[in-house]
């Protein structure tokens, strides 16, 4: 993927004003499997693609528990996120032993932000190749925030990141102004329905999706397997998949079909670790 003299260093401006580095680790967030969030007044649900390298590996963690009321969700590089959750977790807890309280969100994505962008501008660092969704809930009500490899980070009421996400933002584009007033169980339900657009056709079941919820009277927690089986058999979404099937000799006869709808399709049959 080398471009020019000027992609070598973090540090070096190109004649366009681009530094090729911090792009090449925005591009690896979209080659990650795909991952969700959406926010109400008083809920934040957090969804990401189970995906494994292998057919004879497990899949990896993409969800992490920050504190009772902050959670994230990552697409790329699954060990930058890994680091960047215990980061998040220790200033949490930092937090809460010197002021008695709860972090805000908002406090918190931004320090995690100035930590992404000193990356940026020190020639012996890289970039962190993750992007995170970070759900919270504190008592300005519930925020998602999506945090950037760049240092950039903006809050949303509905967001998607990773491959084949920008089926799932078409999706959310036509119901985020429902959002706010949504209940729970109308969160994931629509969680559910973006991730399944970002299957391109393959069936959603509870091994292939994790669902996290955070509210005002529950803490930030996981949901296990069952539940969200029971409530993709509730939803009736497995039995809205036979139309599906129609679209499967088209899939077959071009597999590169969705690649024009998101730049991170071709890493999804395992080749990079970002996928996972």
């Amino acid at each position: 993927m080398f471009r020019n003299q000027y992609d070598t260093d973090v540090t070096t401006w190109s004649p366009a004003g681009r530094l090729f580095q911090v792009e090449y680790a925005m591009e690896a967030v979209k080659q990650g499997s795909a991952a969700i969030g959406l926010r109400s007044k008083t809920h934040v649900v957090l969804a990401c693609v189970n995906k494994a390298s292998s057919e004879l590996s497990s899949h990896q963690k993409k969800i992490f528990k920050v504190d009772d009321h902050i959670g994230v969700s990552i697409a790329g590089l699954t060990a930058d996120g890994r680091v960047l959750s215990r980061y998040m977790r220790n200033e949490c807890i930092n937090y809460s032993y010197t002021y008695e309280s709860p972090l805000p969100v908002g406090r918190l994505v931004v320090q995690l932000a100035d930590k992404a962008q000193v990356c940026t501008q020190r020639s012996w660092k890289r970039p962190y190749g993750v992007g995170l969704l970070v759900g919270g809930l504190d008592e300005s009500g519930a925020h998602l925030y999506y945090n950037c490899p760049s240092g950039n980070y903006f809050e949303y009421q509905a967001f998607a990141i990773g491959s084949r996400s920008q089926a799932a933002k078409t999706y959310l584009e036509r119901k985020f102004e429902g959002f706010t007033e949504s209940s729970r169980e109308n969160l994931i339900k629509d969680a559910l329905f973006a991730l399944r657009e970002t299957l391109q056709g393959e069936k959603l079941t509870s091994s292939t999706c994790t669902i996290a919820v955070v509210g005002v009277g529950e803490a930030f927690h996981i949901l296990d397997q069952e539940t969200v089986q029971s409530l993709i058999n509730e939803f009736e979404i497995v039995g809205e998949e036979p139309p599906a099937d129609e679209a499967t000799v088209p899939d077959q006869g071009g597999v590169a079909e969705p690649g024009p709808a998101d730049q991170g399709t071709p890493t999804d049959q395992g080749v990079t670790p970002m996928d996972v």
